[in-house]
């Protein structure tokens, strides 16, 4: 009898001779500008890196900014946060947006030259009173540092909206290179928990550039149709772990010779 779990699994991985499209999320591209080894080993060999636990805090904030602000969608009115911040904006409406919004399936675009379908689920998106789109990302955190876009790990942040600006264009639409953070900061300072966080909101502009996605699209389809695994990464905190573990067991290996070199 076959393993249908695998038979499935393989349902997934890239095929170079296969001629349907091979749909790539957001989060996959991502992952291989972090490491083309780690990118090749999943999605063409099937060995993903280890699972870590859903961040079911984050996504419970998600889901109720997305309920927030779906009530001044549904009024066609500005959220009193946008208009804190002086956008000039309303929640965008679209048949299409929930769609848009929901995970594995999102924004879509097939890319004929690879024939690669690129999808990402954005947040949000909202609408200018000149018809111009803006994407809004919404972020949960808890510092009492000020919130900015400095720091290494938030520059995928800004890879993510500009991803979501490259997909709404190819749905020829007219896309801000400004998008939108709704960071939701969880206060630390109260004396009590009393069963509830408190959350300041903040919003942060972000000018985006696009212009990188064409390519690294291109680039990692030449990395699914190579035969051989790319090398290492230095900077890839896996590779590191897997190289430690390669040496430990050569060292391992060899440890009786050692030993019998110093006895005598």
């Amino acid at each position: 009898m076959k393993n249908n779990t695998s038979f499935n699994r393989k349902k997934y991985l890239f095929d170079p001779s296969a001629k349907t499209p091979f749909k790539l999320s957001r989060s996959k591209l991502e992952n291989f500008m972090q490491c083309p080894r780690c990118f090749y080993l999943d999605r063409r060999l099937g060995v993903s890196q280890p699972s870590i636990p859903a961040f079911t805090l984050n996504s419970a904030v998600d889901e109720l900014l997305k309920k927030e602000f779906d009530g001044y969608r549904d009024q066609k009115k500005a959220h009193p946060l946008m208009t804190q911040y002086g956008i000039d904006a309303i929640p965008f409406s679209h048949p299409s947006l929930l769609e848009w919004q929901e995970n594995f399936k999102g924004v879509r675009y097939h890319h004929l030259e690879t024939n690669i379908i690129i999808t990402g689920a954005v947040d949000d998106i909202w609408q200018a009173s000149s018809g111009e789109l803006f994407v809004v990302d919404y972020k949960s955190t808890s510092t009492r540092d000020p919130i900015d876009l400095n720091s290494q790990y938030k520059q995928a942040y800004k890879r993510q909206i500009e991803i979501y600006q490259w997909l709404l264009r190819r749905q020829e639409l007219r896309v801000s290179s400004t998008g939108y953070f709704v960071f939701a900061n969880a206060n630390k300072d109260k004396k009590t928990f009393d069963g509830r966080l408190m959350f300041d909101l903040e919003i942060i502009a972000y000018a985006g550039d696009d212009s990188w996605v064409e390519g690294v699209v291109r680039s990692a389809h030449q990395c699914l149709m190579a035969e051989t695994i790319p090398d290492y990464s230095s900077e890839c905190e896996y590779c590191q772990y897997y190289q430690g573990i390669e040496k430990a067991q050569e060292d391992r290996l060899t440890m009786p010779e050692k030993q019998e070199e110093f006895l005598f």
